[in-house]
């Protein structure tokens, strides 16, 4: 059965390390290009998010039509837990008869992921599915990986019949050697033992040998992978192309690892022709060739959100990675993350769910710790969606916040377009806010309580 692309859609967080910066901070000369990095409430979870609902919103077509979500990531929030329910309920999936997977152990989960969802829809199991892949690898401070490690994110919509695009073939090949590598209750990610052994003899013939068994030549689009800036040219060199589709994207973003393949190919999905995405990790390479008949929803934009962002300094890239980290007293929540309170409202925060009352129509937030309509006292409710566009109603700018909080914080009510009235934290600090605004919300990480993330929605303007 055909399998086709009907949208896609991509994601990359705010900061830019320029890979100059690093050496320089470590004493080393030179450095070219960027690395995309995760801001402080910024993990692989709200990364996903973004690029599914743009892949989303790019179909045109809303959660509850989809059947399926496989997420592909060497770094899912939980090593072992409730990654996939997480990023299936800020998705508004329903939660019953939705299949699916998560993909993870190395990079090359993403093109695992892929695979995976388009098997489901070629079998008829499933109809129209979310394949979702993302990375924001962590380095260890000082290696040469560093000045590399970058995030991103990258959704498609599958679904059966013929589409803008179609997934043609798949090539596979593995070895059992140890490259880039993460060790169990390890936070930072190895490089290589022996970077030239691994180049000359995994790297480069393993993907030369699954690039080329695709068939396809220089006229087709191709995305690399590239993990230390290099090796990329070198393969394309073994494969006989001028140039990658993939060049760009890697010298904004990094290697954005298990997320390359997908990012690295969007935004030739915006035209006609054969593109090839190749992923790479824990010693397998797999190569999906794709057919584009027509301009793919969502493709138009992958250059303008790949090409966003702020530069930071190696100083502020620390502390959003928590190599840095405040000292003194912190507050913690009196409430722990695995209580009554999370497993009975979790599914209300991260949904972004209401009450509306049947009595005054006054939408209450969450529903699980209002039993009685805040402004009538009624106890009849009706759920609802909650929108996630508004206006500004209030503000005020906290700037004296105990760790783990980071000052300034903006608190920010708005009067959201479906009439109801909420309040959350805003993103950054809140420079950009001013009443009677236009906002959106965006899926964010409040804190890491007892080891644990802790998500919810703040206001972007």
């Amino acid at each position: 059965m055909t399998v086709s692309i009907i949208a896609v859609g991509v994601a990359a967080p705010s900061l830019r390390l320029p890979a100059a910066a690093v050496n320089e901070a470590w004493g080393r000369g030179g450095g070219r290009g960027h690395a995309a990095v995760c801001g402080p409430d910024e993990d692989v979870l709200t990364l996903s998010w973004a690029a599914a609902q743009r892949a989303l919103d790019a179909a045109d077509i809303t959660a509850d039509s989809v059947d399926g979500l496989y997420w592909g990531t060497s770094r899912p929030p939980f090593a072992e837990g409730p990654s996939w329910t997480h990023l299936a309920a800020t998705l508004s999936l329903g939660s019953s008869g939705i299949d699916g997977s998560l993909h993870s152990g190395s990079t090359h989960a993403g093109i695992e992921a892929l695979v995976a969802a388009s098997d489901a829809v070629a079998s008829g199991r499933r109809r129209r599915v979310l394949v979702v892949t993302a990375d924001a690898i962590l380095p260890a401070t000082g290696t040469p990986i560093e000045a590399a490690a970058g995030a991103a994110a990258a959704a498609l919509v599958l679904e059966q019949g013929e589409g803008p695009a179609e997934l043609r073939a798949t090539n596979t090949a593995w070895l059992p050697v140890l490259d880039r590598y993460r060790g169990d209750r390890e936070p930072e990610t190895r490089d290589a033992y022996d970077p030239r052994l691994f180049r000359e003899e995994v790297f480069l013939p393993l993907l030369t040998e699954v690039g080329k068994g695709t068939g396809a030549g220089e006229t087709a689009a191709w995305a690399l992978p590239d993990p230390d800036g290099r090796l990329g040219k070198a393969l394309a060199k073994r494969l006989g192309l001028d140039s990658v589709a993939s060049g760009s994207v890697r010298a904004e973003l990094g290697d954005c690892g298990a997320a390359a393949p997908l990012v690295g190919a969007a935004g030739s999905l915006r035209q006609p022709g054969s593109v090839i995405a190749l992923g790479y990790g824990g010693g397998r390479a797999t190569a999906v060739s794709i057919d584009v008949r027509s301009p793919v929803p969502g493709a138009d934009d992958v250059a303008q959100i790949t090409s966003s962002g702020r530069t930071a300094d190696y100083t502020e890239v620390l502390r959003a990675r928590e190599v840095l980290k405040p000292t003194g007293e912190s507050v913690e929540m009196a409430v722990p993350p695995g209580s009554a309170m999370f497993v009975r409202g979790n599914s209300e925060v991260l949904g972004l769910v209401g009450a509306r009352c049947v009595d005054c129509d006054t939408v209450n937030t969450p529903p699980s710790i209002h039993p009685v309509c805040i402004a009538c006292g009624g106890d009849r409710f009706a759920l609802v969606s909650l929108a996630r566009t508004g206006t500004v109603q209030t503000f005020v700018i906290n700037h004296t916040m105990p760790a783990p909080f980071v000052a300034p914080l903006p608190l920010v009510v708005v009067d959201l377009d479906d009439g109801s009235r909420i309040q959350l934290q805003g993103t950054g600090t809140g420079a950009d806010i001013e009443i009677g605004s236009p906002v959106h919300l965006e899926l964010r990480r409040y804190t890491v309580e007892r080891g644990v993330p802790i998500y919810g929605w703040k206001v972007s303007a």
